[in-house]
């Protein structure tokens, strides 16, 4: 059983920062990438940043230059750095990580809201 465990999310000044985290436990012993969407009220789930091992990392233009992914293959944990955190991406951000068969595995989702 696949578990993925995220860190707890907050409230942030617009302009701050904040780290997620997600690290996976159970009986796959690594995964081909990991990952986070998000998902604010009323709008559809918006990808957010993959990073693929060994360590390509892709975001779209709305997060890129101000958020970073990496991650520990070791502890199969990855890490979200938000920096420059508008107002706008004030979500649920949810985890997941994808299996080398494609097997997608989710986290349990924590709210980011930035906010003055």
């Amino acid at each position: 059983q696949v578990q993925l465990v995220e860190s707890r999310g907050g409230l942030v000044q617009p302009g701050g920062s904040l780290r997620l985290s997600c690290a996976a436990s159970g009986s796959i012993f690594g995964f081909a990438a990991m990952g986070w969407y998000r998902q604010a009220p009323g709008k559809q789930r918006e990808w957010v940043a993959t990073i693929i091992r060994p360590g390509t990392t892709n975001y779209p233009d709305s997060v890129k230059g101000r958020f970073a992914i990496s991650r520990d293959v070791a502890k199969n944990t990855a890490y979200l750095q938000m920096n420059s955190l508008k107002p706008e991406d004030t979500a649920v951000y949810l985890c997941y990580a994808q299996a080398g068969n494609g097997n997608r595995y989710w986290g349990q989702g924590t709210q980011v809201t930035v906010s003055s």
